[in-house]
């Protein structure tokens, strides 16, 4: 019996066409359409929606999949507002959002071959609606509000159980096709829904009281409408756009430092729900831990029960088949028993038969040899006596042949009688034996086959609470995998330690940008070369930390998978123990050692990069003074493995012990940063490459929109000076023009 049921996935195939779809969709000067039919889906993907939003789509192509519901969660309609054909024949969809007049740019809705019982009232705001296709669905009803689709051109309601039209329907004039099923109408009648589009909408405005007028006389201003809309859209001359925009510009400008406020406010809103969402999922974890155990628990004695009733009726079943075994051998011993009384009572009457036609021979004998005697005595007289006793001896012999025959008959009639009424007694003996038989072999069957529905009706209910505990109990392990998973590249030193450089050379980068653009606009150019070599150097160092990083993220990932190898032998809440376990990481003793351990030597490892010999460090209870004892081999021994950073610890561990003892009051300088295998610099103050820190404040805007914040990095060229929005059509980078092989984006922290 199988315990686990896994969602049916999409095919390799269809995988791979919804990748390729996708990614043709995102390419550069790509058209206006986002094809993902025939894929396989269950529901549109989270990236179609941001797809069409960010990239603008106009044409959304879902058909041929096994779509319920166009809706998924954490989704908004308004993504797809630009949307003006969308097309989703052929699914399994039993509703349209309620929303559904939110699009409205459609122009053509296809939901052909669908499970829709109805429309959404909303479906009347799709005012530049202009196809609508329902055909093959469950709809018994149009909403009055399609009366107010003033572009409907083309309406298909066939193959649904729709018997009347709203007499709303009277009020879209522009309306030239209606394809319907004219049988099936009582509303308008069937001779007027057989006569055409045109004989049912002067119908529909006799009944409604309004004047009829053909459709061509509409269309034509809508159309010039249209036309006149997109020429609104298309864009001004030069001077009419400058002028906009510097009476938009102080707008902008005032609304800008709003809009920073709200940003700030909206971050401190952000972690304070993250701190909250935190919380709420730990108490979920545990509030599903013990549901799954209460649930097993259930099952648990559920199964046992059910097993102990099914061995009850099993050996109820074996007790009734025995007792009808037994029944039915009684029956045949004695119908047995019957048979061979009457074969034996046969017997016997044959016996005497024979015997009564022994004894009649017998007797017919005597009397034959005493008239033969008497007939020679009187043969002996003369002739005339021969001839009297020749007829008289005649006469005898016909009368004793016919005495002979006649008892003979007798015989053989009686014979025959009991013959048959023995072999009648038997029929009946046998039929009723048969009858009862069947009967019995019936009730038999009929008990086998109640018994064996009960039973199933049994094994359903158990595999369908089976399936219940076994599908809570994989949503919850995929939950705390999840959880374990962020948790571990969250808590991981070198993913940290990368991060954080990262965001180092971004903000680098950023500062570098803003006074390149400064000294552009002051016309210095003195030392644009040294900024370019400096920008050069932070772009390859960020390409290479960004190798680093996803090296990182892949060996974590293989960490996770031999983990869920182990899991699958081992206990069940495995990811829940894990999660806690890289919660607590280090136990509370080593913690203490950490914080016994010397400031100096804490700060001395933090400057080298060596945080995660802490442990170590505080675990053996190394001091400065000990390490002056130390030679390169023993910090190999207590697990300091590279080479470099052993001399570099030693070395800087005796100079602020000389440091020490020259000046006791100096403190040692713990702001330079030290690499293994540099040199010891002055403990002058390092001047950084970027400009000052107050440029940190500043914002630096898009210089292609001069709206919004710079937030992508162009690599290579290290360049930050573009927004998201206006980054995707952009292959060169638009203040060096250099090839843009990969974007960035920045986070900004305040």
């Amino acid at each position: 019996m199988p315990l686990f049921f896994r969602k049916r996935k999409p095919s390799e195939e269809a995988r791979k066409r919804l990748e390729y779809q996708m990614c043709l969709a995102k390419e550069a000067g790509a058209d206006d359409i986002l094809d993902i039919s025939k894929c396989e889906l269950s529901e549109i993907p989270f990236g179609a929606f941001a797809t069409c939003k960010v990239l603008q789509k106009k044409v959304l192509i879902v058909h041929t999949n096994h779509l319920t519901s166009l809706l998924p969660k954490s989704c908004s309609l308004l993504s797809l507002a630009t949307i003006k054909v969308l097309d989703l024949h052929d699914n399994q969809l039993t509703a349209l959002p309620d929303d559904l007049g939110q699009l409205t740019a459609l122009q053509v809705l296809n939901v052909e071959r669908n499970q829709l019982m109805q429309l959404p009232r909303s479906i009347g705001n799709l005012t530049q609606l202009q196809t609508l296709n329902v055909k093959d669905n469950k709809l018994k009803e149009l909403p009055d509000t399609v009366g107010e689709l003033r572009s409907l051109r083309t309406l298909n309601i066939s193959g649904n159980e729709i018997q009347r039209l709203p007499q709303m329907l009277a009020h879209v004039r522009t309306l030239e096709m209606l394809s319907l099923d004219a049988s099936a109408m009582v509303y308008p009648p069937r001779e007027v829904c057989g006569a055409g589009t045109a004989a049912i909408l002067q119908f529909l405005c006799k009944e409604s009281g309004l004047e009829y007028y053909p459709p061509s006389q509409y269309l034509l201003p809508i159309l010039e409408q249209d036309g006149i809309e997109n020429s609104r859209d298309s864009p001004d001359g030069p001077t009419d756009r400058f002028s906009r925009e510097e009476l938009e510009w102080q707008n902008r400008f005032s609304d800008y430092e709003k809009r920073k406020e709200q940003k700030m406010l909206e971050k401190l809103e952000f972690e304070r729900r993250l701190e909250l969402g935190q919380r709420e999922h730990t108490q979920l974890l545990q509030q599903s831990s013990s549901q799954k155990d209460e649930i097993l628990q259930t099952v648990k004695e559920e199964q046992s029960r059910l097993e102990q009733g099914l061995s009850e009726h099993q050996r109820h079943l074996n007790a009734e088949r025995q007792r009808l075994q037994e029944q039915l051998k009684q029956t045949e011993q004695n119908i047995s028993s019957r048979i061979q009384k009457l074969l034996q009572d046969n017997q016997r009457q044959k016996k005497s038969s024979e015997i009564l036609k022994s004894l009649e021979n017998e007797r017919e004998r005597p009397s034959f040899y005493t008239r033969y005697s008497n007939y020679r005595l009187k043969a002996n007289r003369g002739p005339q006596g021969l001839l009297v006793m020749r007829i008289r001896m005649e006469q005898l012999m016909s009368i004793t042949q016919e005495e002979t025959e006649s008892l003979r008959r007798r015989d053989v009639a009686s014979a025959m009688q009991q013959m048959l009424t023995e072999s009648c007694k038997n029929r009946l003996i046998q039929m009723a034996y048969e009858s009862q038989r069947q009967n019995l072999v019936q009730q038999a069957c009929s008990s086998m086959a109640e018994m064996d529905e009960r039973f199933q009706q049994i094994l359903s209910w158990q595999q369908m609470d089976q399936n219940k505990a076994i599908s809570q109990i994989l949503q919850e392990s995929a939950m705390q995998k999840a959880a374990f998973e962020a948790l571990q590249v969250k808590k991981d030193l070198m993913h940290r330690q990368i991060r954080s450089q990262i965001k180092l050379i971004e903000t680098e980068l950023l500062q570098l940008t803003q006074l390149e653009l400064k000294r552009k606009s002051l016309d210095t150019e003195s030392l644009q070369e040294m900024i370019s070599e400096q920008r050069w150097a932070l772009s390859s160092l960020l390409q290479q930390l960004l190798k680093e990083k996803q090296q990182r993220e892949e060996e974590l990932r293989e960490i996770l998978t031999e983990l869920e190898a182990k899991s699958e032998t081992r206990q069940e809440n495995y990811w829940l123990i894990q999660y806690q376990r890289l919660l607590n990481q280090k136990p509370l003793s080593l913690k203490l050692q950490e914080e016994g351990m010397e400031r100096q030597l804490v700060a001395l490892l933090e400057e080298l990069s060596a945080e995660h010999y802490l442990p170590i460090f505080a675990h053996h209870r190394l001091s400065l003074d000990l390490l002056s004892q130390m030679s390169p081999g023993d910090l190999a021994k207590v697990g300091v493995s590279e080479a470099g950073l052993q001399h570099e610890i030693l070395r800087r561990v005796q100079e602020l012990l000389d440091a020490a003892r020259i000046q006791p009051e100096l403190k040692p300088p713990m702001g330079e940063v030290v690499t293994p295998t540099a040199p010891q610099e002055p403990p002058e103050s390092v001047r950084p490459s970027a400009p000052p820190a107050e440029l940190e404040v500043q914002a630096s805007e898009c210089v292609v929109c001069l709206e919004r914040e710079a937030q992508m990095i162009f690599l290579n060229c290290g360049h930050v000076c573009c927004c998201q929005q206006c980054c995707q059509p952009l292959r060169t980078c638009p203040l060096c023009r250099q090839d843009i092989a990969q974007r960035l984006r920045i986070y900004h922290s305040s």
